[in-house]
C-alpha cells in the first residue's frame, strides 16, 4: 500500500509525514495523475449537455489528492530537502507539467468550457461562480487552448523545460549557500559581535566538529555578522562570498540558466500572442501593463531618492570618522546600526531579550484572537516532518464541534497551522507561507485548510531560548498575515481560496500585519524580558515606533531596484544576447544604486523570487501592496487599531480569497480606492 494514494488516516486528514517514504512519491504521482486524468475523461465523455456544474465545477474539484501530494512534496523540497528528494523533483516536475499541459490543451474539454462560457447568461451564477467560469476560460486560453497542434506541442515542451530549469535554479542557490562557511579561530576577529551571536557561532562550529566559531551565509548567521563585526576585512570577505552565490563560474553557477529561463519565458509569451513575458503576466494583475508598473516604480524612485541620498550621507560621515574615505555596500549594515543606536538609542541585541520567539508567537496569536476571534491549541500527536515543527489547531467561536480529542470542543475548527522556525541544511533561505491543503466547500461540507509558516530565525542554544531581532519579529508578523489569508478562507472552490488572488494583491495581508509591530499600545503587551518579565521601557517602545521609517529611503530604493530589474529582465530579454548578467543587472539598477558596485558580485544569480518562485514580472508587487497596506492601516489608525467593526470588514476581505476583483474587495472594505499618498506620508512624513 502507498500511503500517499490513500485517504490519510490522521486527524483532519493531515499529511502523514511520519509514514511517507521517498520511494512512495514517484509511484504516487503516476497513480494520482492517472486517476485525475480519468476524472477529466469523465467530464469530457459525459453525454449530458455541458453545464456550469458538470464542466466548470467538476473541473475545479478534480485532482484533489494529486494537489495534496504535490503540496506535500514541493513544500518538503523547500523546507526539508535532501539529495534524493531533489533528484525526485527533477523527475516529477516534467511529469506534472506534461499532465497540466495535457489538460489545458484538451480540445474536447475546452470545447465544453467554451460552450458554457459563451452561454453564461442562461445560468444564474453568483459572483464566485462567475469568477470561476471567467478564470477557468482565461486559464485555458493563456495555457494555449487556442493554439494549433504544432504550437501546442512547442508550448508543452517550453513549459516542461521551465519547470525543470527553475527547480535547478533554486537547488543551485541552496547548494551555493551551503557550500560556504567562514571558520574563525581568533576571538579578536569577532570584536563587536554580541555574546548571544558568539554563542550561536560557537554552536555552529561544534556541529562541524571544529574549534572556535563558524559564520555561514544563512540569514541568522550572516546578517548579525555584517551588522556588528568591527573587522572590516572579514565583513568584506563575507559580503563577497554572499554576492558570489551561484555567480562564481563553478558547479552551481546560475548565469546561463537565467538566460535560458528568460528565453523560454519570452518564447512562451510570443507563442501565446504577447509582446513579452511581462505583458503576459500583467494581463492578470491589478497593474495590467509593464508601462504602468514602470511609471509606478519610477514615481516612487523620484520621491524616495533624495531621502536615500541624505541617509547615505549620514553613514558616510560616521565612516569618515573611522578613517574610511569611501564607504562600501559591506559597510552599510554596520554603520546603519551605529546610526540607529545614535539616533534612537536602540540596537538589535539590546532588544533581543525582550522578543523571545514564544512570546512573539503568543502576541501574533493574541492579535488574531482580538481582531478575528481565533484561538490556537498545540497538538503534539499530529505527524510532523521535523522535530522543530509545531502544529496548532485553529478555532473560531461557533457551534460546529471540532474533531474528537480537541481541548476546545465548543469551538469551530478553522485550520491546521504548522510553524517551522529554525534554519537547517535542508531548508532554503528566507521565510514563506504555504499550504498543504486548500479550503473549499463541497456537498455541504466546509473542508478547512492546512497552512504552514516557514522561517529561518536564530536558533535557541543550550542556555538561551530563540531571541528575535526586531526585523525577525516583523518577519513573523508578515508571514502570519499570509497565513491568516489562508486560515480564514471561506470560498466554494479551492482554486479561488485563500491566497489564490491577483499576485499584486497577495502581499496586502502580510504587509498590513507588520504595522502592528510599531504600535506602542500593542508592543507593551508582549515586549517583555525573557528572564525578568520586565516590560520593554516606554522610551524604548517609543523609539521603536519612531524608528519605523529609519533608512526608509535606502530600503525603498533597494526594493525599487529589484522591481525595475525584474521588469526589465521580462521585457528586454533580447539585450542579453550582447550583455552579461552582470552588465544587465548593473545597467538597470544603476539609478537605485547608492554604493559602488563590485565586479565580482551580482544578486541576479540568487534572485530566487523571480527565477524560482512566482514573482517573475511581479516583484513590484511588494511596493504596490505597500500602498494598499498603508492605506488600510491608516483606516484602522483613524478609528482605533483594534476597531471590531473595521476588523470584521477586513476579515471579509481576507476570507473572500479570489472570488472578486481585488479592487472591488478593497473598496468594499475601505470605501474608496487606495491612495499612494498614504504610503508617502507613512514613509517620509
Amino acid at each position: 500500500m502507498n500511503i500517499l494514494t490513500e485517504k490519510f488516516n490522521t486527524p483532519y486528514h493531515s499529511a502523514p509525514f511520519n509514514q511517507i517514504k521517498n520511494e512512495d512519491y514517484l509511484p504516487a504521482f503516476r497513480e494520482l495523475i492517472k486517476k485525475s486524468e480519468e476524472e477529466i475523461d469523465g467530464i469530457v465523455s459525459n453525454p449530458e449537455e455541458p453545464t456550469f456544474e458538470n464542466v466548470i465545477e467538476a473541473l475545479a474539484y478534480s485532482g484533489e489528492q494529486l494537489d495534496v501530494v504535490s503540496n506535500i512534496f514541493f513544500n518538503l523540497n523547500s523546507a526539508e530537502t535532501s539529495d534524493e528528494l531533489q533528484q525526485i523533483a527533477q523527475e516529477v516536475s516534467p511529469i506534472l507539467t506534461e499532465y497540466s499541459s495535457k489538460i489545458s490543451q484538451n480540445e474536447a474539454l475546452f470545447k465544453k468550457i467554451k460552450k458554457v462560457y459563451h452561454e453564461k447568461e442562461k445560468y444564474d451564477l453568483n459572483d464566485e461562480q462567475q469568477m470561476l467560469l471567467n478564470e477557468t476560460y482565461k486559464g485555458f486560453v493563456r495555457s494555449g487552448a487556442l493554439l494549433n497542434e504544432e504550437d501546442k506541442e512547442k508550448l508543452k515542451k517550453i513549459s516542461m523545460e521551465l519547470s525543470v530549469k527553475s527547480l535547478q535554479f533554486g537547488q543551485n542557490v541552496l547548494a551555493s549557500t551551503n557550500s560556504y562557511f567562514k571558520h574563525i579561530t581568533k576571538k579578536e576577529d569577532l570584536a563587536g559581535i554580541p555574546d548571544a551571536i558568539m554563542e550561536q557561532y560557537a554552536e555552529e562550529a561544534k556541529e562541524r566538529n571544529l574549534e572556535g566559531w563558524v559564520v555561514t551565509l544563512q540569514y541568522p548567521s550572516y546578517v548579525p555578522f555584517m551588522t556588528y563585526a568591527e573587522n572590516r576585512e572579514l565583513r568584506k570577505e563575507l559580503a563577497l562570498a554572499n554576492g558570489k552565490k551561484s555567480f562564481d563560474g563553478g558547479e552551481f553557477d546560475n548565469q546561463n540558466l537565467i538566460k535560458e529561463l528568460l528565453t523560454l519565458k519570452q518564447q512562451k509569451a510570443e507563442l501565446l500572442g504577447y509582446k513579452n513575458y511581462a505583458d503576459y503576466v500583467l494581463e492578470e494583475r491589478m497593474a495590467k501593463s509593464p508601462t504602468k508598473v514602470s511609471d509606478f516604480l519610477n514615481e516612487l524612485l523620484t520621491k524616495a531618492k533624495p531621502y536615500a541620498d541624505k541617509e547615505i550621507e549620514e553613514l558616510k560621515s560616521l565612516a569618515k570618522a573611522d578613517g574610511i574615505d569611501e564607504i562600501q555596500a559591506y559597510d552599510h549594515a554596520f554603520y546603519a546600526e551605529k546610526l540607529r543606536k545614535a539616533k534612537f538609542d536602540l540596537n538589535d541585541e539590546e532588544l533581543r531579550p525582550y522578543f523571545p520567539l514564544n512570546q512573539v508567537q503568543d502576541a501574533v496569536f493574541g492579535l488574531a484572537n482580538k481582531l478575528f476571534g481565533l484561538t490556537f491549541v498545540e497538538r503534539n500527536d499530529l505527524p510532523k516532518y521535523h522535530e522543530d515543527v509545531k502544529v496548532y489547531e485553529v478555532f473560531e467561536a461557533g457551534s460546529r464541534k471540532s474533531e474528537a480529542g480537541s481541548t476546545h470542543p465548543e469551538k469551530n475548527f478553522k485550520a491546521l497551522l504548522y510553524v517551522d522556525y529554525f534554519p537547517r541544511k535542508g531548508k532554503r533561505a528566507g521565510a514563506w507561507m504555504t499550504s498543504y491543503k486548500n479550503q473549499y466547500q463541497k456537498n455541504g461540507e466546509n473542508s478547512r485548510p492546512h497552512i504552514s509558516i516557514v522561517c529561518n530565525f536564530t536558533k535557541p542554544t543550550k542556555d538561551t531560548p530563540s531571541l528575535l531581532t526586531f526585523q525577525e519579529v516583523t518577519t513573523l508578523f508578515h508571514e502570519f498575515g499570509h497565513a491568516l489569508h489562508g486560515m480564514l478562507a471561506n470560498t466554494l472552490y479551492p482554486t479561488l481560496s485563500g491566497t489564490s488572488v491577483k499576485w499584486d494583491f497577495v502581499e496586502l495581508p502580510s504587509q498590513f500585519l507588520e504595522n502592528f509591530c510599531y504600535e506602542p499600545e500593542f508592543l507593551k503587551t508582549f515586549a517583555k524580558h525573557y528572564k525578568t518579565g520586565e516590560v520593554l521601557p516606554d522610551e524604548k517602545i517609543e523609539k521603536i515606533a519612531q524608528s519605523k521609517n529609519f533608512m526608509e529611503g535606502y530600503q525603498t530604493l533597494r526594493q525599487l531596484g529589484f522591481g525595475l530589474l525584474d521588469m526589465n529582465y521580462h521585457t528586454k530579454v533580447e539585450e542579453l544576447e550582447n550583455k552579461t548578467i552582470k552588465e544587465f543587472e548593473d545597467g538597470y539598477t544603476k539609478a537605485t544604486q547608492l554604493y559602488p558596485t563590485n565586479p565580482e558580485t551580482a544578486m541576479s544569480p540568487s534572485f530566487s523570487h523571480i527565477f524560482q518562485g512566482g514573482y517573475s514580472a511581479g516583484y513590484y508587487s511588494y511596493k504596490w501592496a505597500e500602498v494598499l497596506d498603508a492605506d488600510a492601516f491608516q483606516y484602522f489608525k483613524e478609528n482605533g487599531i483594534f476597531n471590531p467593526d473595521i476588523a470584521t470588514k477586513y476579515k471579509i476581505l481576507l476570507s473572500s480569497g479570489g472570488t472578486k476583483d481585488p479592487m472591488e474587495l478593497y473598496k468594499s472594505f475601505r470605501g474608496s480606492e487606495p491612495k499612494v499618498e498614504s504610503l508617502l506620508k507613512r514613509a517620509f512624513g
